[in-house]
């Protein structure tokens, strides 16, 4: 081991922890009553000091556990080797290809586990299609992005899904938090650190309006930027216009913009259609889970030259017609390659949610059929309560009075 790399590690998992306390003192309340004492769980998700926090919360409340990179461009290779400190089997490494990234997530299922932590749904895929032989074992598991929802909800519907999932993702506090503040200002923090361009006064196309795309249009119009929302679904489209956006078909936007990022979870966003109209100089960035909302072959394609690592994170496409397109992270997530991913104290809620349901389906797998579960409520609740309570700040409670009003249906009660 790379003792000094290692110890960078442990620094950089200490600084994160400091800006997570209900993370922490989950952690600490998880050693003390050991919920998850003799459980394996395998987990695929992005290996960064955050993670490293929730691993070590799990690792303190008893669980064996193996990780693999939920993306192969997002791996910090001095937190990979500090988490062996922790005593958890790391199989990840920055920047390995497609066929290592894949063979990372069958090292990690080899622990034959009871849970399973996805980030993405590529490890329950594996589990389902290649792994069949560990489904008898496992007794549930949690999703912890939109897009892995998604596919989740599209196998419970062709009755493929063999074992419990809870949709971390989709609690209140990690579609507000994690969704919307999270990814709006580490998208916003990719794409400077990437391109070191100005906003104020660029037009910045953002493709989807849900949580995630929220966040990224109003971080960009906090910088001074004019945005364009692009949209399928009528009533988000509505939304965003309400909010003042500028509301278009994305073969309407694609000659105006200047930057271009991709928030939707699905494939082919931007197109060669899209390319071949674009001005000289615009930014293409993806902030989906997978890299396939950027139809990277169809610019592959349309260009005559490409500069590899203009900028650090930034490819450079020439043109037939000497145009120049800036294709960031490769058309993977630019917020995790190209910057740092969410800010901690982001983490510190969606990863309490994640360690608060593991402890869940501990208690509650025996009464789950296969399917997809909601978070429930009282763990929402507590992980926002927990977070207002290490911020130091206090809300109001119901009254009697109040309390009875709202029970009562009778007028006048």
């Amino acid at each position: 081991m790379d003792r000094a790399l290692a110890e960078a590690g442990e620094r950089r998992i200490g600084w994160a922890a400091r800006a997570m306390p209900v993370l922490t003192a989950l952690g600490e309340r998880f050693a003390a009553e050991r919920p998850l004492e003799g459980w394996r769980i395998a987990a695929c998700l992005h290996v960064t000091a955050e993670t490293a926090v929730l691993m070590g919360a799990l690792r303190a409340g008893g669980a064996e556990i193996a990780l693999a990179a939920s993306n192969p461009l997002s791996t910090q290779d001095d937190v990979a080797l500090a988490l062996g400190d922790y005593g958890i089997a790391v199989h990840a490494r920055a920047g390995v290809d497609r066929d290592a990234y894949y063979r990372h997530i069958h090292q990690a299922l080899d622990i034959a586990p009871d849970l399973v932590l996805d980030d993405g749904c590529d490890l329950v895929n594996i589990l389902h299609t290649e792994r069949t032989e560990l489904l008898g074992g496992v007794r549930g598991g949690c999703e912890e992005t939109t897009t892995g929802v998604i596919r989740l909800r599209q196998m419970a519907a062709e009755e493929a899904l063999r074992l419990p999932v809870v949709a971390v993702n989709d609690t209140r506090t990690k579609r507000m938090f994690d969704n919307r503040y999270g990814t709006g200002q580490s998208t916003m923090d990719g794409i400077m650190r990437a391109t070191n361009t100005l906003l104020a006064g660029k037009t910045v196309v953002v493709a989807g309006f849900g949580y995630c795309g929220r966040g990224v249009a109003e971080r960009a119009r906090g910088l001074g930027a004019r945005v364009v929302v692009t949209e399928i679904d009528p009533v988000k489209a509505l939304d965003a216009s309400l909010q003042g956006y500028d509301v278009r078909p994305m073969a309407a936007a694609a000659r105006d913009g200047d930057v271009f990022v991709t928030v939707t979870g699905n494939r082919d966003v931007i197109r060669g259609e899209h390319l071949a109209v674009m001005k000289d100089g615009a930014i293409l960035a993806n902030a989906g889970h997978f890299d396939v909302e950027i139809d990277v072959r169809a610019l592959d394609d349309l260009a005559q030259a490409v500069h590899r690592g203009v900028r650090a994170g930034a490819d450079e496409y020439v043109l037939a017609d000497g145009r120049r397109l800036l294709l960031l992270a490769e058309g993977r997530l630019v917020n995790l390659t190209a910057a740092e991913g969410h800010p901690a104290a982001v983490m510190d809620m969606s990863f309490s949610a994640q360690a608060l349901a593991v402890a869940w389906l501990v208690r509650e797998h025996a009464l789950l059929a296969p399917g997809v579960y909601d978070v429930p409520e009282e763990v929402d609740v507590e992980v926002a309560r927990l977070k207002l309570a290490a911020a130091g700040i206090e809300v109001d409670e119901l009254t009697a009075d109040q309390e009875r009003y709202l029970r009562s249906w009778r007028t006048g009660s």
